[in-house]
């Protein structure tokens, strides 16, 4: 009797028997809400980025809010952001009463085009929010030079780095998230790690409303210690989760040379938070044909945002939006399932 093969995910969480334990034990513990094992988090991240401060909190959008809301962004700037991208930096562009500008990638990194930056720079200008697609770095150096507020958005890109220096220790504040499949889970949570300890005092007190003698406009962005004990035993697994990653990357680079598809830059600081393809069939095809074979696909941003907002142009995302497709890639998958994986692309993308 044939086994049965059943339907890869595209994303899963990679998670064990000592997360079970942390949370376990913070659960007997009673103490569930913000507490020490926040504060333990919040330092590790700290140190491990050579930071001033590092607040946690309970999503990668409310730490973006709390980035630009630090910087004192609003109303009359301008941010800067790629199209290629969530819709999660927009929202917290509009959030602080800023107007976003798009700018275009490069269609071969994902990653924002430095040179399109240049041209939207103006007076006005008073933050560019930049992703690391996929765990590859963006183009830091070329962004540096133009002398505004870096915000890094490392929600993909955790333990990346460029020339030994990890991604999220170059700009002004560095933002993450632990969704339940992102590079670490906390299940939902996020943090911002801030170069100076002025700016990361100021994300502090934005976090929490409560118990204060005086009023302003405040959130409820809090983690829990429950969270924290998940995070902190996963930041400890993060060389083996990246270690595998790449495993896998380097397996597919090998197996898929031979398509007729672009195939992710190579870069050494990369993690492969994705694995990104794009073959001569648009993209919705290659996701079908794949589901076709058990293997779930996706297109890895849903829509860019200059389609939301009905601006023209933007050939990089444009191009990246038809063709770039995500097969899966996260520590959890068996070498069955990876070389599944290679079967199913290797008849797809060679149709």
């Amino acid at each position: 009797m044939q086994k049965v093969k059943f339907v890869i995910p595209h994303s899963r969480p990679t998670l064990g028997p000592d997360e079970i334990r942390a949370v376990t034990e913070v659960m007997e513990s009673l103490h569930i809400a913000q507490g020490e094992k926040v504060s333990e988090f919040e330092q590790q991240f700290a140190d491990m980025h050579g930071a001033a401060g590092a607040v946690a909190c309970n999503s990668g959008t409310a730490a973006l809010h709390l980035a630009l809301s630090a910087l004192g962004v609003g109303a009359g700037h301008e941010v800067i952001i790629p199209s290629y991208v969530c819709t999660a930096l927009l929202n917290a562009v509009n959030y602080v009463g800023a107007t976003p500008i798009v700018a275009d990638i490069d269609p071969y990194s994902y990653n924002l085009d430095p040179a399109d930056v240049e041209k939207r720079l103006t007076p006005r200008t008073a933050a560019i929010i930049v992703p690391h697609m996929f765990g590859r770095p963006a183009e830091l150096v070329r962004l540096l030079k133009f002398d505004t507020p870096l915000i890094e958005d490392c929600a993909q890109s955790l333990g990346s780095s460029i020339e030994g220096r990890l991604t999220g220790s170059f700009g002004e504040l560095a933002v993450f998230s632990f969704y339940a499949t992102k590079v670490i889970t906390t299940g939902e949570g996020g943090m911002v790690v801030a170069r100076s300890k002025r700016l990361a005092e100021r994300i502090r007190d934005l976090r929490e409303y409560d118990n204060r003698d005086d009023y302003k406009l405040r959130f409820n962005y809090k983690i829990t210690d429950i969270q924290a004990a998940m995070g902190l035993e996963q930041l400890d697994r993060l060389p083996e989760l990246i270690h595998r990653r790449r495993m896998i990357a380097a397996a597919y680079d090998a197996a898929l040379a031979a398509l007729p598809a672009n195939l992710p830059t190579r870069d050494t600081g990369h993690i492969y938070f994705r694995y990104v393809i794009s073959a001569h069939s648009t993209a919705p095809t290659v996701v079908r044909r794949l589901k076709m074979k058990q293997v779930q696909a996706a297109q890895p941003v849903y829509k860019p945002l200059h389609r939301y907002l009905g601006l023209q142009g933007y050939s990089g995302a444009e191009a990246a939006w038809r063709k770039a497709v995500s097969i899966p890639i996260y520590p959890s998958l068996s070498d069955d399932e990876v070389q599944r994986i290679i079967n199913a692309c290797r008849s797809t993308c060679g149709e």
